[in-house]
Protein backbone atom coordinates (compact mmCIF):
# COMPACT_ATOMS: atom_id res chain seq x y z
CA UNK A 1 0.00 0.00 0.00
CA UNK A 2 1.29 3.10 -1.22
CA UNK A 3 0.86 6.50 0.72
CA UNK A 4 -1.87 7.78 -1.43
CA UNK A 5 -3.77 5.08 -0.37
CA UNK A 6 -3.35 5.87 3.80
CA UNK A 7 -3.96 9.78 3.00
CA UNK A 8 -7.49 8.38 1.05
CA UNK A 9 -8.30 5.71 3.86
CA UNK A 10 -7.71 8.53 6.47
CA UNK A 11 -9.67 11.40 4.62
CA UNK A 12 -12.84 8.58 4.69
CA UNK A 13 -12.13 7.85 7.84
CA UNK A 14 -12.45 11.65 9.14
CA UNK A 15 -15.24 12.17 6.60
CA UNK A 16 -17.20 9.40 7.93
CA UNK A 17 -16.43 11.09 11.84
CA UNK A 18 -17.69 14.97 11.02
CA UNK A 19 -20.91 12.73 9.91
CA UNK A 20 -21.51 11.07 12.93
CA UNK A 21 -20.51 14.53 14.98
CA UNK A 22 -23.23 16.58 12.96
CA UNK A 23 -25.41 13.83 13.35
CA UNK A 24 -25.28 13.76 17.15
CA UNK A 25 -25.15 17.61 17.09
CA UNK A 26 -28.95 17.09 15.65
CA UNK A 27 -29.87 14.62 17.71
CA UNK A 28 -28.48 16.86 20.77
CA UNK A 29 -30.35 19.91 19.17
CA UNK A 30 -33.76 18.45 18.22
CA UNK A 31 -34.87 17.43 22.18
CA UNK A 32 -34.35 20.90 23.15
CA UNK A 33 -37.19 22.04 20.47
CA UNK A 34 -39.23 19.73 21.72
CA UNK A 35 -38.66 20.18 25.72
CA UNK A 36 -40.15 24.05 25.04
CA UNK A 37 -43.42 22.32 23.57
CA UNK A 38 -44.46 20.91 26.91
CA UNK A 39 -44.18 24.21 28.14
CA UNK A 40 -46.71 25.99 26.52
CA UNK A 41 -48.84 23.13 26.70
CA UNK A 42 -48.86 23.11 30.46
CA UNK A 43 -50.19 26.53 30.40
CA UNK A 44 -53.52 25.95 28.56
CA UNK A 45 -54.91 24.00 31.76
CA UNK A 46 -54.65 26.90 33.40
CA UNK A 47 -57.54 28.77 31.49
CA UNK A 48 -60.20 26.28 30.99
CA UNK A 49 -59.74 25.49 34.95
CA UNK A 50 -60.86 28.92 35.43
CA UNK A 51 -63.64 28.21 32.94
CA UNK A 52 -66.24 25.77 34.70
CA UNK A 53 -67.24 28.54 37.87
CA UNK A 54 -68.30 30.47 34.70
CA UNK A 55 -70.19 27.61 33.15
CA UNK A 56 -72.13 26.60 36.45
CA UNK A 57 -73.23 29.45 37.20
CA UNK A 58 -74.12 30.06 33.39
CA UNK A 59 -76.31 27.36 33.69
CA UNK A 60 -77.71 27.76 37.75
CA UNK A 61 -81.91 27.31 37.72
CA UNK A 62 -83.66 30.38 38.22
CA UNK A 63 -85.93 30.16 41.29
CA UNK A 64 -89.78 30.39 39.87
CA UNK A 65 -91.68 34.17 40.74
CA UNK A 66 -93.92 33.95 43.57
CA UNK A 67 -96.76 35.70 41.98
CA UNK A 68 -98.97 35.38 45.30
CA UNK A 69 -96.69 37.23 46.98
CA UNK A 70 -96.18 39.91 44.07
CA UNK A 71 -99.75 40.18 44.08
CA UNK A 72 -99.98 40.83 47.97
CA UNK A 73 -97.01 43.14 48.33
CA UNK A 74 -97.50 44.65 45.19
CA UNK A 75 -100.33 44.96 43.22
CA UNK A 76 -103.20 45.16 45.80
CA UNK A 77 -101.55 47.95 47.30
CA UNK A 78 -100.72 50.05 44.21
CA UNK A 79 -104.59 49.29 43.43
CA UNK A 80 -105.82 50.09 46.99
CA UNK A 81 -104.20 53.33 46.81
CA UNK A 82 -105.56 54.30 43.05
CA UNK A 83 -108.87 53.46 44.63
CA UNK A 84 -108.41 55.39 47.63
CA UNK A 85 -107.21 58.35 45.31
CA UNK A 86 -110.52 57.86 42.79
CA UNK A 87 -112.34 58.04 45.49
CA UNK A 88 -111.33 61.34 47.19
CA UNK A 89 -111.20 62.87 43.60
CA UNK A 90 -115.28 61.76 42.79
CA UNK A 91 -115.80 62.70 46.30
CA UNK A 92 -114.21 66.05 45.90
CA UNK A 93 -115.97 66.52 42.18
CA UNK A 94 -119.21 65.57 44.25
CA UNK A 95 -119.18 68.31 46.30
CA UNK A 96 -117.84 70.81 44.59
CA UNK A 97 -121.12 70.28 42.06
CA UNK A 98 -123.19 70.19 45.62
CA UNK A 99 -121.28 73.43 46.44
CA UNK A 100 -122.22 75.11 43.42
CA UNK A 101 -125.70 74.34 43.03
CA UNK A 102 -126.21 75.83 46.70
CA UNK A 103 -124.22 79.03 45.52
CA UNK A 104 -126.32 78.94 42.28
CA UNK A 105 -129.79 78.79 44.34
CA UNK A 106 -128.95 81.09 47.41
CA UNK A 107 -127.28 83.66 44.97
CA UNK A 108 -130.38 83.95 42.89
CA UNK A 109 -132.62 84.18 45.76
CA UNK A 110 -130.36 86.97 47.38
CA UNK A 111 -131.15 88.95 44.14
CA UNK A 112 -134.37 88.85 44.25
CA UNK A 113 -135.10 89.68 47.24
CA UNK A 114 -132.39 92.66 47.66
CA UNK A 115 -133.34 93.82 44.03
CA UNK A 116 -137.19 94.38 45.16
CA UNK A 117 -136.00 95.84 48.41
CA UNK A 118 -133.38 98.44 46.53
CA UNK A 119 -136.28 99.56 44.31
CA UNK A 120 -139.56 99.83 46.81
CA UNK A 121 -140.43 102.45 49.17
CA UNK A 122 -143.15 104.34 50.16
CA UNK A 123 -142.90 108.35 51.03
CA UNK A 124 -142.97 107.92 54.70
CA UNK A 125 -140.63 105.16 55.25
CA UNK A 126 -138.64 105.61 52.19
CA UNK A 127 -135.32 106.56 54.56
CA UNK A 128 -135.77 103.13 56.82
CA UNK A 129 -136.81 100.70 53.33
CA UNK A 130 -133.77 102.08 51.31
CA UNK A 131 -131.24 101.99 54.02
CA UNK A 132 -132.24 98.64 55.42
CA UNK A 133 -131.34 97.29 51.20
CA UNK A 134 -128.52 99.27 51.12
CA UNK A 135 -127.13 96.95 54.18
CA UNK A 136 -127.51 94.17 51.52
CA UNK A 137 -124.76 95.57 49.04
CA UNK A 138 -120.90 95.58 49.33
CA UNK A 139 -118.13 97.36 47.68
CA UNK A 140 -118.45 100.14 45.25
CA UNK A 141 -121.73 99.77 44.80
CA UNK A 142 -122.94 100.05 48.29
CA UNK A 143 -121.28 103.16 48.13
CA UNK A 144 -122.57 104.74 44.25
CA UNK A 145 -126.19 102.90 46.06
CA UNK A 146 -125.95 105.61 49.22
CA UNK A 147 -125.10 108.43 47.14
CA UNK A 148 -127.93 107.98 45.15
CA UNK A 149 -130.29 107.29 47.86
CA UNK A 150 -129.58 110.24 50.07
CA UNK A 151 -129.38 112.92 47.38
CA UNK A 152 -131.96 111.92 44.63
CA UNK A 153 -134.45 109.21 46.00
CA UNK A 154 -135.21 109.91 49.39
CA UNK A 155 -135.95 113.95 48.77
CA UNK A 156 -137.48 113.40 45.69
CA UNK A 157 -139.91 110.43 47.62
CA UNK A 158 -140.77 112.92 50.78
CA UNK A 159 -141.38 115.78 48.45
CA UNK A 160 -143.55 114.73 45.55
CA UNK A 161 -145.25 111.41 47.20
CA UNK A 162 -143.45 109.11 45.32
CA UNK A 163 -143.91 105.36 46.03
CA UNK A 164 -142.22 102.06 44.33
CA UNK A 165 -143.09 98.66 44.06
CA UNK A 166 -140.85 96.38 42.55
CA UNK A 167 -141.27 92.58 41.40
CA UNK A 168 -139.39 89.60 39.73
CA UNK A 169 -141.87 87.93 37.44
CA UNK A 170 -142.47 83.87 37.73
CA UNK A 171 -138.93 82.95 36.15
CA UNK A 172 -137.50 86.07 35.53
CA UNK A 173 -134.45 85.39 37.31
CA UNK A 174 -131.70 82.77 35.98
CA UNK A 175 -128.10 81.98 36.93
CA UNK A 176 -125.37 83.53 34.88
CA UNK A 177 -122.52 81.47 37.15
CA UNK A 178 -121.76 80.55 40.46
CA UNK A 179 -119.03 79.33 43.01
CA UNK A 180 -119.31 78.92 46.70
CA UNK A 181 -117.66 82.82 46.91
CA UNK A 182 -119.26 84.35 43.54
CA UNK A 183 -122.35 84.45 41.63
CA UNK A 184 -123.99 86.16 38.37
CA UNK A 185 -127.93 86.15 37.94
CA UNK A 186 -129.91 87.77 35.40
CA UNK A 187 -132.95 89.47 36.54
CA UNK A 188 -136.24 90.50 35.27
CA UNK A 189 -137.60 93.66 36.89
CA UNK A 190 -141.08 95.11 37.04
CA UNK A 191 -141.61 98.46 38.84
CA UNK A 192 -145.02 99.90 39.32
CA UNK A 193 -144.47 104.41 39.89
CA UNK A 194 -146.83 106.79 41.72
CA UNK A 195 -146.27 110.25 41.88
CA UNK A 196 -148.73 111.58 44.26
CA UNK A 197 -152.67 111.32 43.04
CA UNK A 198 -151.30 110.57 39.46
CA UNK A 199 -151.67 107.44 37.57
CA UNK A 200 -149.75 104.43 37.78
CA UNK A 201 -146.62 104.23 36.09
CA UNK A 202 -144.97 100.99 34.83
CA UNK A 203 -141.80 99.87 33.51
CA UNK A 204 -140.06 96.49 32.83
CA UNK A 205 -135.83 96.36 32.85
CA UNK A 206 -133.31 93.49 32.69
CA UNK A 207 -130.31 93.54 35.27
CA UNK A 208 -127.09 91.94 35.38
CA UNK A 209 -126.83 91.41 38.69
CA UNK A 210 -123.51 90.47 40.64
CA UNK A 211 -122.94 88.82 44.26
CA UNK A 212 -120.08 88.26 46.26
CA UNK A 213 -120.42 85.76 49.65
CA UNK A 214 -119.45 87.64 52.15
CA UNK A 215 -119.07 85.79 55.53
CA UNK A 216 -123.04 83.77 55.02
CA UNK A 217 -124.65 86.22 53.15
CA UNK A 218 -124.85 87.16 49.39
CA UNK A 219 -124.35 90.77 49.04
CA UNK A 220 -124.76 92.72 45.99
CA UNK A 221 -121.54 94.26 44.64
CA UNK A 222 -122.82 95.48 41.11
CA UNK A 223 -126.03 96.19 39.12
CA UNK A 224 -125.98 96.71 35.99
CA UNK A 225 -128.53 97.35 33.65
CA UNK A 226 -128.55 95.23 30.16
Amino acid sequence: MNKNSQDNNTLEDKAFVDADSETEATVADEPTETVDEPTETVDEPTETADEPPKSANAFKPRQPINWSRVVAFGVLPALALVLALAAGYLKWQDNSVRNSDTARIESVQAAKDTTVKMLSYKPDSVEKELNDARGLLTGDFRDQYTSLINDVVIPGAKEKQISAVATIPENGAASVSADPNHAVVLLFVNQTVVVGQDAPTDTASSVRVTLDKVGDSWLISKFDPV
